[in-house]
This record gives structure tokens, sequence and C-alpha cells, in this order.
């Protein structure tokens, strides 16, 4: 029985094509909505009532993503409110780490064209909000943005000196660390 002929048994298909999009990223491969269609055992024609084309899939997938990330960098910030923003920084590179392809898709050319899908555009100016709020100041979260997403894409580009075992958390916490209490 081909794709087509199965019968729709979705109780949410839109979620379904998400799950199967990221489960396409997460393996390295290209994400287009006949694949996802496959992989959520529906027809293409079936993907497309949900998502007028890959962008749209692609930044549902990205909201998904910037939704986790902020849960991340808030769950840090809540476990060492003293160090806010640190604990944030810290969380922003091992979600990119843990989660690349994600990372690279959430912070890619999608981005740049966020005012054409209205809910990954709120998503991420959020995500940018809280970061600000930490900060105090728009210059300052753009500064130590900066800091971390470039050190995130050393390192996941292998181009940051990891020390001799190799340990990315060593070289985070080495680069941002904890202030101590008189520093």
């Amino acid at each position: 029985m081909s794709t087509s002929e199965k019968p729709y048994h979705h109780g949410d298909l839109r979620a379904a094509l998400i799950d199967a999009a990221e489960t396409l990223l997460d393996a390295g491969g290209d994400i287009s909505l006949r694949e996802a269609a496959r992989l959520a055992g529906v027809s293409p024609t079936a993907a497309y009532r949900h998502f007028a084309d890959k962008d749209a899939l692609l930044a549902a997938l990205a909201v998904r993503g910037f939704r986790e990330f902020g849960a991340a960098l808030n769950e840090a910030a809540a476990r060492d409110p003293a160090h806010e923003l640190v604990a944030r920084g810290r969380a922003y590179i091992r979600f990119a780490l843990a989660r690349p392809g994600r990372f690279r898709l959430m912070f890619g050319p999608l981005l740049s064209r966020a005012a054409d899908h209205p809910e990954l555009h709120e998503t991420s100016r959020r995500t940018f909000a809280a970061l600000e709020s930490a900060a105090g100041d728009k210059d300052e979260a753009l500064r130590r943005w900066g800091l971390v997403h470039g050190l995130a894409h050393l390192l996941l580009d292998g181009a940051a000196g990891l020390d001799e075992a190799g340990d990315p958390d060593a070289l985070i916490d080495r680069l941002i660390p904890v202030p101590t209490a008189g520093a």
C-alpha cells in the first residue's frame, strides 16, 4: 500500500510533520515536506494542508527550537539567579552543542526572514528580550550574545581550542566563569 493510500490516523498532523522534520534535522538529512510526510505516514498533499512550503515547516521547527531554547535559558537562570546572565550564557552554548542542527536552523538564514513567519518572529524576539532584561541594556545584551553565539559556533565547527581531554564544558567554564565574591 503506498503512503497516499494509507488512511488518515493523525490526531495532530501538524505536530507529526514537525516531529518528522525534527527527526530529519537530527539525522543531518535534508528536510522536505515530501520526506516529512513520508515519515509521518501521510501523502505529500496532506502536508501541504498544514504548511504552504518548506520554509513554513522549517519556521515551525525553529519556533519549537526557540521555545525549548528559551526554557533552557530560563531554567539555568532560575538555578542561579545571583549569576543569571552567566548561567544563561553557559546554557546558550550547551543548548547549541546538544542540538546543533536545531541551533543552526534557528539562527540560520530563516531568521533573517522571520518577519515572513510571525510566530517565529515573536518567539525569537521574546528569547532576545529575556537576554536583554538579564543584561539590563540592549547593547550589553548584544555584546554578550555575540560572545556566546560566537563561542557556540566555534565549538560546533571544531575551531575552538579545547583542552587535552576535548571537554567543551571545561572551556565554557574557563571562558564564562561564575563571578566569585569580591570579584
